[in-house]
């Protein structure tokens, strides 16, 4: 019996753990591996968030932008709350930064608001049309949060180098941040500076990704976890008093961790898309 139950409950984490891809992950890095869950969702949330502003900005108006209601009020909120933020973080002209900050802040929101679907809603719904596994949550994916944050790298490099030029750029790297007025000793430190400057860089895109990876796996995790209570006592538990307690602590603690991680996938959306005005901010600053 509790042989039985151990096996339910460790298939049923693997389950939650597991993606629809064409090839088993037999390596860490390998770029023929495509999940097919996280392509789905993330391009379907992505189709959704921008169909959604460009439905609103086709319909806008002389009287509507002067009293704007319902979703359009919304939106308006929204990318004026985002050029806010940019503005007081980013204080040179690019017309990119303010509408690549509002991308990431909406797709990333979107993403991990699915986490608080139900954990076998979509999986189970998936399973009646032949479908192993389903991941819905794009989030909890290395490919995915890598794959946002690798461009907002690329992109603090490139306008490092545009912005400060081939030897400015070079300079920030060798002359930072330990100097002298020796120029023998500065020489010395070259090394040291380029050493130190590049971890910096290359922390980076690290930070971006793993920060978000970890709070949104471990929120699904969280969740899963409070499933299994029904999943190990199954249904019939309702029959009895300590059952229908059980069931309801279930509950309870469900919503309670939910409404708590409605705070948190916002906070990590948030956090996702002030580092990345930050970074391009650092990236057009002449030191």
């Amino acid at each position: 019996m509790a042989a039985s139950a151990s096996a339910r409950i460790g298939e049923y984490v693997t389950g939650h753990l597991t993606y629809l891809t064409n090839k088993p992950q037999t390596s860490l890095i390998n770029f023929t591996v495509i999940n097919y869950d996280t392509v789905f969702f993330s391009v379907l949330l992505a189709v959704l968030f921008g169909g959604s502003f460009y439905w609103v900005a086709r319909r806008m108006t002389a009287d509507s932008a002067r009293v704007p209601r319902g979703f359009q009020s919304f939106v308006e909120l929204v990318v004026e709350w985002v050029d806010g933020q940019v503005k007081d973080v980013f204080h040179g002209n690019n017309p990119l930064i303010a509408p690549l900050a509002l991308t990431i802040f909406c797709w990333v929101y979107l993403c991990n608001f699915m986490d608080l679907l139900p954990v076998d809603l979509l999986p189970d719904l998936a399973r009646t049309i032949g479908l192993s596994h389903l991941k819905t949550v794009p989030t909890t994916d290395l490919n995915y949060v890598f794959g946002l944050s690798l461009p907002v790298f690329f992109l603090t490099l490139y306008y490092s180098f545009k912005v400060k030029g081939p030897l400015g750029f070079l300079a920030e790297l060798t002359l930072q941040p330990f100097t002298s007025k020796n120029v023998f000793v500065q020489a010395l430190f070259v090394p040291i500076n380029f050493v130190l400057e590049s971890v910096t860089h290359l922390a980076r895109p690290l930070s971006l990704a793993l920060r978000l990876f970890g709070n949104m796996f471990a929120g699904e995790m969280i969740f899963v976890l409070l499933a299994l209570l029904t999943l190990v006592h199954g249904y019939p538990m309702l029959a009895t008093f300590s059952g229908w307690g059980l069931a309801i602590m279930q509950l309870a603690l469900t919503f309670l961790w939910g409404v708590f991680h409605l705070l948190i996938i916002t906070i990590q959306a948030f956090i996702f898309m002030m580092l990345t005005i930050v970074y391009l901010a650092m990236a057009h600053e002449r030191h």
